[in-house]
Formats: C-alpha cells, sequence, structure tokens
C-alpha cells in the first residue's frame, strides 16, 4: 500500500497518537481540549497524503528539502501555518512545535511499515536516518532558541534599565513646572507629563521584571515589617487621581500586618487594578477586599464587565498575553500584556498563589499570601 493510501485510510488512528503525544507538550497551566489538540492536525495530513499522490520533479523534490516550495504570494494560510500560530497561542514554544512534529513523522512511518509488514532493510535504514536527523534538529533547535532567548531578555532588561534616567529627569521637570503655579494650561500641561510618566514607568518596571525573570533570576524582594491595608490604601489613593472618572472602593477586614515586599505588593495591586479598569465596565465600580486570616491575608479585585471565556482564563498570566479589546474609554494605552504575569511573579516570590474566576459578568483576582515565621500578630 502506498503511504498516501495509508495515512487517508487510518488518519483516525494517527490523530488518536499525535493528540496523546500533543496533550504532554501542552504548559502545565493549560487543560487543552481535544479539539485544541487535533486543531488542523487531520488538513496537514491530508495535504501531505496529496502531496505524496502528486508527481513531483527532481527540481521540485529538491526546493522542498529546502523550505523553498513554491507559493503563491496572498494565498491563504496553510493548515501548518495556522496551527503554529494556534500553537503559539497555547503557550507553545519552537522546541514543543518541532517535537509534534517529529512524532508524528515517526508515528506514520512506523505504523505504515508494520501494517504493509514492509521489512526492506533499506527502508528501515530511511527511517532510522530520519529519527537521528530529527534527534539532530532537536537539540540544535533547543540550544538555538535557548541562546536567542538569553539576548533578547539581557537587550530589553538594559533598555529598560536605561531608559529609566531620562524617564526620571521627564518627570522632575514636570514636577518642577507644576510647582511654580504659571497659569492652569502650565500645570495641566505638567500634570499629564507627571501622570504619562508614571504608566511609562510602570510598563518599564514590568519590562525589566520579566527580563529577569525570563533571565531565571526571578522577581527580587525585599522583605520588611509592613502594614498592608495603610500600603494599598496609599496606592488607591494614587490610582483614584490617575484615573478621576472611575470609582475604586476599598474594603478592609482582620490584621494586615506581615513580613512584605510593600512595594511589590503596591505593584501588584496597582497592575491587577489597572487591569479591572481597562476590562471592566466604566460606570461599574472597582472593589478591592483585602482580608487578614490566620493563615495569611487574601486579596481580591473584583469587576464587573463581560465574561471572560475559559480559553482566555487559562493563558491569562501568560506574558505578553492581551484580553479582548472592549470599548472602554479608559483604555488610553494597551500595554505590554504584562501586568498580570508580573502579578502571577509578585506572589510566587512570597510564597503565595494568584487565581481567577469570571462568571455572570462579574470577574475575580484573588491573591493569597502565606504569613511567615517573622510575622508577628498580637
Amino acid at each position: 500500500m502506498r503511504l498516501a493510501e495509508f495515512i487517508l485510510r487510518d488518519v483516525e488512528a494517527i490523530l488518536v497518537e499525535w493528540q496523546a503525544f500533543a496533550c504532554t507538550l501542552f504548559p502545565t497551566a493549560s487543560e487543552p481540549t481535544q479539539l485544541t489538540l487535533r486543531n488542523h492536525a487531520q488538513q496537514i495530513l491530508e495535504a501531505v497524503a496529496k502531496d505524496l499522490a502528486t508527481p513531483q520533479t527532481r527540481q521540485a523534490q529538491a526546493d522542498k528539502s529546502k523550505g523553498r516550495s513554491f507559493k503563491l504570494i496572498g494565498a491563504p494560510e496553510t493548515a501548518a501555518e495556522t496551527h503554529a500560530v494556534m500553537r503559539a497561542k497555547s503557550g507553545f514554544d519552537i522546541n514543543r512545535l518541532v517535537a509534534e512534529y517529529r512524532a508524528l513523522r515517526a508515528s506514520v512511518l512506523r505504523r505504515w511499515i508494520d501494517a504493509c509488514q514492509l521489512d526492506d532493510p533499506g527502508l528501515e535504514d530511511v527511517v532510522r536516518f530520519n529519527e537521528a536527523i530529527d534527534q539532530a534538529i532537536a537539540e540544535s533547535v533547543s540550544f538555538f532558541s535557548a541562546q536567542v532567548d538569553q539576548s533578547r531578555n539581557l537587550l530589553l532588561g538594559m533598555l529598560g534599565h536605561d531608559m529609566r534616567s531620562p524617564l526620571n529627569t521627564i518627570q522632575l521637570t514636570a514636577t518642577y513646572l507644576a510647582a511654580l503655579n504659571a497659569g492652569a494650561e502650565i500645570s495641566d500641561a505638567a500634570s499629564l507629563l507627571i501622570r504619562s510618566g508614571a504608566s511609562m514607568k510602570a510598563l518599564l518596571d514590568d519590562l525589566v521584571d520579566f527580563s529577569r525573570t525570563k533571565l531565571g533570576l526571578g522577581i527580587n524582594v525585599s522583605l520588611a515589617n509592613a502594614e498592608l491595608a495603610t500600603l494599598f490604601a496609599n496606592e488607591l489613593e494614587q490610582l483614584r487621581a490617575a484615573y478621576p472618572g472611575r470609582t475604586i472602593e476599598l474594603e478592609l477586614a482582620g490584621d494586615t500586618r506581615g513580613h512584605w515586599d510593600g512595594l511589590r505588593l503596591q505593584q501588584l495591586l496597582r497592575n491587577l487594578v489597572i487591569n479591572a479598569i481597562k476590562y471592566g465596565l466604566p460606570n461599574a465600580p472597582v472593589r478591592v477586599v483585602l482580608t487578614g486570616e490566620n493563615a495569611g491575608v487574601r486579596l481580591e479585585v473584583i469587576n464587573t464587565g463581560p465574561t471572560i471565556e475559559r480559553e482566555a482564563l487559562e493563558q491569562i498570566f501568560e506574558p505578553l498575553q492581551r484580553g479582548p479589546e472592549q470599548d472602554n474609554s479608559d483604555r488610553t494605552d494597551g500595554g505590554l500584556g504584562l501586568g498580570l504575569y508580573i502579578v502571577r511573579e509578585v506572589a510566587l516570590a512570597h510564597g503565595g498563589e494568584v487565581t481567577v474566576g469570571s462568571d455572570k459578568g462579574e470577574t475575580v483576582f484573588a491573591v493569597r499570601l502565606p504569613r511567615r515565621d517573622e510575622d508577628l500578630l498580637p
């Protein structure tokens, strides 16, 4: 039986094997559905079978082996191209994507040889050669991508660090202008510069923190005795000034003293509240609930708005993820898609965790921070 015929005949069994292996590759935070696991796999196999059944010149074969197969400009995406986009959105890296195709090729060839009872030693050599090349590709891609990632993250870290100096100068100058009382127009312009500078500083802080985590350095925390109720109240006052058209409520309960990095937890709160403002309904309040418990503290940031789909929730703390665009006048800046990622990393650095739930038009981000032995409660 020719390979193209075998693929079309046994496509379901091949897909089941593809699905089982793909499931092992998904990030641990994701729970892929069968549709997600198989997305475009059948179309890819059918395209391969069609190609195998089509006559091919030596030149076309050579071009294809070098990735130079002819394609019309403006032609629609192939199933393989769309599959790559979907896998990237699911949190795959290049190593996982390559592994998926390696496993697919090995599975098809092995199943074909067994089904047709082919015992030609030369065919076995071809399969073994493919496996050896696949292993070499996997090793090279792994080291190559690691090197590229490290270089990129070093560049991002240095860029974020070096941009802070001119930004500080801009903010100091704007503060000086605001203090001159040189008229309403200058005061308003200075206030705009101060707010914009604060937003830019927050973006740079997120960028530097992201680079640190990707370089394996983690989020840097400096623990000291702190009262979260006071720290959070101060942070929310600044946010109310930055978003004068929004209502931000704070509810406090219990003892919120402990051994924390106050600045980092203010950053965590700021990112959660800004996210709630961006994606919540403009006329609905953002509620912040801070509760002291025996085992630690619990922070909830609650907003009213469109329910977030489960697929989006599964990836919401991944870096460079953005929420759906909405008609919200407070969304003056799209951000980098790092805010919730930084929230998770700050919580983890304190030994805590962050979760999210969205149902019936309400979204709740909940952060739990455990108390440490150093925390002294009366």
